[in-house]
């Protein structure tokens, strides 16, 4: 098989149909209609001559031969961008997809650069896509290792093989409940049997495991996946539950809901920069990674290193 530039457009359709989960919820994400996905699948799938998923009224699921076709697009596809990327790079330009993926929350973060760094990458090139992944912390990592987003930023309770990780900031979390819970208003000598009665928000998200060993009373009656999913638990009045700090704070000011013991249940977590452990980065990502390490004040500016050296020759 010649591949052509029909062939690439075709699978990165494909490639988008898979990672939505089918062809309705890709509609968005390709901009055009569910007709047209569906056109453009049949015809890719007679070009390779095999079935790549199975889609009707038993739902959508991708074959064995489609799961291949996918991870194979995904090298192919990646292959492409890095070419453009080099050959930019060789006229001194910059060129490609700017992949970051993050979890989320991070936007209220002040400490948190990543606009800056998407700023200062424009800045240096026109020749810029930008995609930016807001997903679990745990796709965060996987995002980077199957090459979907050329570095991730999140956290890690397990790092994985082949990646590096470099702490940016720590975030700190605290306990919180609702206006309305019995806790916000209640009297200091009954916070301590009170909590032992409150029902606290289980959230399977990587931030939140050291919250397992607080003695509190998780009951599973509540479950979140994302910090905003635990916000919306919290304001009900219902439950308690930790955030972030910088998440939080907004709602705070409002009286909206406030700390628990704050001394007591709280923990830090460092936010990473995680990028893929190897030497054979394109330009692209070696561009974006130095950026978000100049932002985040991981690596000195050219102009602070040039003040370095005229210290040093003064002295």
């Amino acid at each position: 098989m010649q591949i052509q530039d029909v062939d690439l457009r075709m699978l990165r359709i494909f490639v988008a149909i898979v990672e939505c989960g089918g062809l309705s919820a890709a509609e968005s994400r390709l901009n055009i209609g569910r007709s047209t996905i569906s056109s453009h699948l049949s015809d890719l799938e007679v070009r390779l001559g095999i079935t790549l998923c199975k889609r009707g009224r038993s739902g959508f699921e991708v074959t064995e031969a489609g799961r291949v076709t996918y991870q194979a697009s995904l090298e192919l596809l990646q292959q492409c961008e890095a070419f453009a990327a080099t050959v930019a790079s060789s006229k001194n330009e910059l060129s490609g997809r700017v992949t970051i993926a993050m979890i989320d929350t991070l936007v209220n973060d002040p400490r948190c650069r990543v606009a800056q760094v998407i700023a200062g990458l424009k800045s240096r090139s026109n020749n810029l896509q930008f995609d930016i992944n807001v997903c679990e912390a745990r796709e965060v990592e996987t995002s980077v290792v199957n090459g979907r987003s050329l570095v991730g930023i999140g956290v890690s309770r397990h790092p994985l093989r082949g990646l590096d990780y470099f702490p940016l900031h720590n975030e700190t979390n605290y306990l919180y409940c609702g206006k309305g819970h019995p806790l916000f208003d209640c009297h200091p000598s009954e916070i301590n049997t009170l909590l032992q009665q409150a029902e606290v928000i289980t959230s399977n998200y990587m931030r939140d495991k050291e919250t397992r060993n607080d003695a509190l009373n998780y009951q599973n009656t509540a479950i979140a996946y994302h910090d905003e999913g635990i916000a919306h638990l919290i304001l009900s009045g219902a439950f308690i539950g930790y955030l972030p700090e910088h998440y939080a704070n907004s709602w705070v000011s409002k009286g909206l809901i406030k700390p628990i013991l704050p001394e007591k249940y709280t923990y830090q977590i460092p936010v990473m920069l995680i990028t893929l452990k190897n030497n054979s980065a394109s330009p692209l990502a070696k561009a974006l990674i130095k950026e978000i390490k100049r932002c985040h004040s991981l690596e000195p500016s050219s102009s602070a290193s040039v003040a370095k050296v005229q210290t040093k020759k003064n002295r």
